[in-house]
């Protein structure tokens, strides 16, 4: 079985590192790409098949169709580099409103559920990330996930009105910080391990503070040390690869 390419050892495509048309990216390569609000993960996989003329590229890290920012994709060899990339810490920036909860809890299901948020401070969020959401923590991810249940993704059982029971999973919150609070709005910095859902941080938050809430933006801003605003634009890949 051929190893893994380190990615110190890929060429890394960027706004500094423009892609050659004229490469070869079966030979592996990875791309960052800012990932526009509404296309999912593999809208962004489709679209670079479409661009470099190669079907073997995969991405590093799901980002849900609402969510902007990073997304790592790996062509040919260079997919077996996945898995490491997958490993390093990410950082986010969420948008949370307190006072409704959704059963995706983001703001791709309609609002099922109210509660009180005006008793909410700036005080109690802080407390409630330093003692509830700040280094080892167990996450029980939302039925609206790609996971799956016996083969099948629990998004689609959700669709259908169904919840099953989902194994909690512990992942690792190495940094919260609070960027803005105007109730019910929060602006949160997380940097956090691989597995951890956002939207799961925002639900369980609301909980954690007597209220709901649910995640209406969010934007993923690294990878290990790869920054989105270092990443290609759709625009940017299309001009070079397609507008001919």
């Amino acid at each position: 079985m051929a190893r893994a390419i380190p990615i110190d050892k890929l060429p890394v495509y960027s706004k500094q590192n423009l892609p050659d048309p004229a490469f070869d990216y079966s030979q592996g390569a990875a791309f960052l790409i800012s990932k526009p609000k509404k296309w999912s993960s593999f809208d962004v996989v489709k679209h670079l098949r479409k661009c470099v003329d190669l079907r073997k590229i995969g991405h590093a890290g799901t980002l849900d169709p609402m969510a902007t920012g990073l997304l790592i994709l790996c062509t040919g060899k260079g997919t077996k580099s996945i898995s490491e990339i997958q490993s390093k810490p990410k950082e986010y920036i969420g948008e949370i409103t307190f006072g409704a909860s959704t059963p995706s809890h983001d703001a791709e299901t309609e609002i099922e559920d109210r509660a009180e948020f005006d008793h909410i401070t700036r005080e109690q969020i802080e407390k409630a990330l330093e003692n509830r959401f700040s280094g080892q923590i167990i996450q029980i991810p939302p039925m609206y996930s790609a996971l799956k249940h016996n083969g099948t993704p629990l998004y689609k059982l959700a669709r259908k009105g169904k919840e099953v029971k989902r194994t909690p999973r512990q992942v690792i919150i190495y940094e919260t910080k609070i960027l803005e609070f105007r109730n019910p709005q929060l602006t949160l910095y997380v940097k956090c391990s691989k597995g951890t859902y956002i939207r799961t941080l925002a639900y369980d938050l609301g909980k954690a503070v007597d209220s709901l809430a649910h995640l209406t933006g969010l934007k993923r801003t690294s990878i290990g040390d790869f920054q989105n605003e270092d990443a290609l634009s759709i625009e940017k890949l299309n001009a070079i690869f397609l507008d001919k």
